[in-house]
């Protein structure tokens, strides 16, 4: 089922990994142009428009675009006991591990009387992105709104897709955890016309447009993330998930292939790689994932991601030659089953979340690690981070100097400003200095 690279033999240079590594991938520029025109008539018409893309798109024209408090309330009053608590459980997690993240000011004093102090300023107002499609995932409510909590964020808005079959609101397990979180501003809208109303607001609707967008999405509401960055911030561009997964002879074959199969049940252009330098173990998982995938509710979702280009059995030499490509490949989720885990772990460069050793498999991180499971695809994650307490802070530098110390360091200064043409700036460090 599994295809196999076998780079046994070769020399591993970063450039030829990046070509021969599965990895399908999603092409945004493709659909910018189709998703430009959705973001300029919201930018012009507001709710309105969002709410003609939502009949056009989701099939359902929402009575009320604000999703009522008592329907918030009633969502959470509804919900399955053993679920809330499941759901109690992971925000509690969450909320530690992120409340511990938050940075502390610090002072750094250059000279008598010269201090650059570093604070963290939160994001005001903040758009949390929550998908709807092909799986329900109050989870993401949690990922994204408990950070921006934990940083100091004035208000949170939830904007989720409304769904036929629940009168036009969002669905109702969703609804559930905005009120658990206290989240109380819910937006029904999905889709690239989402991200557009948050970015820009809605005035006559009573809708305030807000400062940062974060969470998952399809291709189109990734174009609409990119169309409206810079007139508010985002975070990183999530392509299809993936699963990578180190491992030797040591590793148990029936957990490896669940987890590969458990990220494969996400969505067909999900991506489940193994990477090894045991031909038996690669044999032996690419048979049990054989046996076992059918047996999942979404099997056929399933068998299209473990037989896509995106997935496979990358066969090396050995471990060192395994780390260098998992570094390679940057994976969102990287497992390490392994005789020495902790260690191999402690040689990963690049990947967004690592999980170290049997018992800590990836749908642990998706619920309830505490860990965050907001993270970055498609190999960014040689370059940027998971969502976390410091995606929702911004750092801040308070310059102090008095008269001595700016007197101090007033020629240097003032040599830069002639040196780079400038003389105005210098000008402006003598005024202090001289009679006027």
């Amino acid at each position: 089922m599994l295809r196999t690279i076998d780079l046994r033999g070769q020399e591993l240079r970063p450039a030829q990994l990046r070509r021969v590594l599965p990895r399908g991938g999603t092409d945004v520029a493709a659909v910018v142009d189709k998703v430009a025109p959705l973001v300029h008539r919201v930018r012009h018409e507001g709710a309105a428009a969002a709410l003609d893309y939502g009949e056009q798109f989701d099939g359902v024209r929402p009575a009320h675009l604000r999703v009522p408090q008592a329907e918030l309330e009633k969502a959470a009053s509804e919900l399955d006991p053993q679920v809330r608590q499941a759901i109690e459980v992971s925000i509690e997690r969450v909320r530690k591990v992120h409340a511990e993240q938050k940075p502390a000011a610090h002072t750094t004093e250059l000279a008598p009387g010269a201090t650059v102090t570093e604070v963290f300023r939160p994001i005001e107002r903040v758009g949390l992105y929550v998908p709807g499609g092909k799986a329900v995932y109050p989870s993401s409510v949690i990922m994204n709104a408990v950070p921006a909590q934990a940083a100091g964020a004035e208000s949170l808005v939830v904007a989720s897709p409304p769904q036929k079959e629940f009168g036009g609101l969002p669905h109702p397990t969703v609804l559930a955890v905005c009120q658990m979180l206290g989240v109380d501003e819910v937006w029904a809208v999905g889709g690239g016309q989402a991200i557009a109303l948050m970015a820009y607001g809605d005035d006559d609707a009573e809708l305030a447009p807000v400062d940062m967008i974060t969470g998952p999405g399809n291709i189109f509401v990734t174009a609409a993330k990119r169309l409206v960055r810079g007139v508010v911030g985002t975070d990183a561009e999530a392509g299809p998930t993936e699963i990578a997964i180190i491992a030797d002879d040591t590793a148990n074959p029936v957990y490896v292939a669940y987890d590969l199969i458990s990220q494969a049940e996400h969505d067909p252009m999900a991506a489940s790689v193994l990477i090894t330098a045991s031909p038996s173990l690669a044999q032996r998982v690419n048979a049990e994932v054989e046996a076992r995938y059918s047996a999942t509710a979404h099997a056929q979702r399933a068998a299209e991601a473990l037989g896509g280009e995106q997935s496979g059995i990358v066969l090396v030499d050995s471990l060192d030659a395994a780390v260098a490509v998992a570094n390679a490949y940057a994976a969102e989720h990287l497992e390490i089953h392994t005789a020495e885990p902790g260690a191999v772990a402690e040689r990963i460069k690049h990947a967004g979340a690592i999980f170290v050793g049997d018992f800590a498999p990836v749908p642990l991180g998706d619920y309830a690690a505490g860990s965050n499971h907001v993270l970055p695809t498609s190999g960014t994650a040689r370059f940027s981070a998971g969502l976390s307490t410091h995606t929702f802070m911004r750092p801040v530098n308070l310059i102090e100097y008095d008269r001595a110390a700016l007197e101090e360091i007033a020629p240097h200064v003032i040599a830069f400003a002639e040196a780079e043409g400038l003389p105005a700036h210098g000008e402006a460090i003598r005024a202090r200095f001289e009679e006027n």
